[in-house]
């Protein structure tokens, strides 16, 4: 038990401090959880978080909920438009930004920094709140791979990406985590940090951690 934690610390830490690609354990499917009709019933947004850090079995866990392979290496846990899996899932930490790749099951290292002020929001309009919690979840529409940047994908990628946020929802209720749905954040921010194209658009993000216990 005690090696067990000192893998998961150690692992979180790797996650936090190093400039590298993260390997994600596998996910575990024997996890306890609600059951679908009651997680639905309790399904709630949350906008006060604590500081306590997800563990990366819990990361893994959360990203493959978000749109990792489901049946083969071509499925998806959030279906797509003509399975274009489209939408690709970017993971904001206090120390650095990753992309996840679903079926290598990893992270992606792209830039060091905490950069959950610009998902945060814009000067215009921010919720500070986003810098509490130790995650944020950004979905990029990559029109590219959808194959057309016509009105009617504009739709389906906004569709698409709405699919992922609810997983997103359903995931964390029915385990005990705590996330909000959101769209506020800064756009064009966003499109530099990550080195997007005009065919990559960030539509949603979520706010993932734990919720804040307020004492009464």
């Amino acid at each position: 038990m005690k090696k067990l934690i000192f893998t998961a610390i150690s692992l979180f830490a790797t996650l936090g401090c190093m400039a590298q690609d993260i390997k994600l354990p596998n996910v575990a499917m024997s996890k306890t959880s609600m059951s679908v009709v009651e997680t639905l019933a309790k399904r709630h947004s949350v906008r006060e978080y604590s500081e306590k850090n997800l563990t990366t079995q819990e990361l893994s866990n959360l990203c493959w909920a978000a749109c990792g392979v489901s049946r083969d290496n071509n499925h998806r846990t959030a279906p797509t438009a003509k399975n274009r899996k489209e939408i690709r899932l970017f993971v904001f930490t206090a120390e650095n930004v990753y992309e996840y790749l679903p079926v290598e099951n990893k992270l992606k290292f792209v830039c060091k920094g905490d950069n959950r002020p610009l998902v945060a929001g814009t000067k215009a309009f921010s919720q500070d709140f986003v810098l509490t919690a130790p995650i944020s979840l950004v979905m990029v529409a990559d029109f590219k791979l959808f194959g057309s940047k016509d009105e009617h994908a504009q739709l389906m990628t906004c569709v698409d990406a709405g699919i992922v946020s609810e997983n997103i929802n359903l995931y964390c209720e029915s385990v005990g985590l705590a996330t909000i749905t959101r769209a506020t954040m800064d756009v064009e921010g966003l499109r530099k940090l990550l080195n997007l194209t005009e065919d990559q658009l960030p539509i949603l993000n979520n706010t993932v951690g734990y919720e804040k216990t307020i004492v009464k």
